[in-house]
């Protein structure tokens, strides 16, 4: 995940093309996704961007934490690996009969 970023904070209404055009300044994105919910289709406050040089990360996390984007202040931060969560097994009938 060395080219990818975490961006959170974000206002609801900022949309794929709004977080693309907001980075575009700091390197080529080849990539910008608002995450939504599966129900809703709503924004779920975070996205994440990608970055074609990985040397355009640092620069773009200096440049774009803390900045106002749609009139929120979005977090910037090198993206993580996902790491699995515990799967949770409560019997798998609780409350059904």
């Amino acid at each position: 995940m060395a080219n990818k970023l975490f961006v959170g904070g974000l206002s609801w209404n900022t949309n794929d093309d709004t977080l693309r055009r907001a980075f575009e300044g700091h390197g080529v994105v080849t990539e910008a996704k608002v995450i939504t919910d599966r129900e809703t289709g709503r924004s779920r406050g975070f996205g994440f961007v990608t970055m074609q040089d990985p040397k355009a990360i640092a620069p773009a996390i200096t440049a774009m934490d803390g900045t106002t984007l749609d009139g929120r202040s979005i977090r910037v931060n090198e993206a993580q690996e996902r790491t699995s969560a515990p799967r949770r097994d409560d019997g798998g009938g609780r409350g059904r009969w």
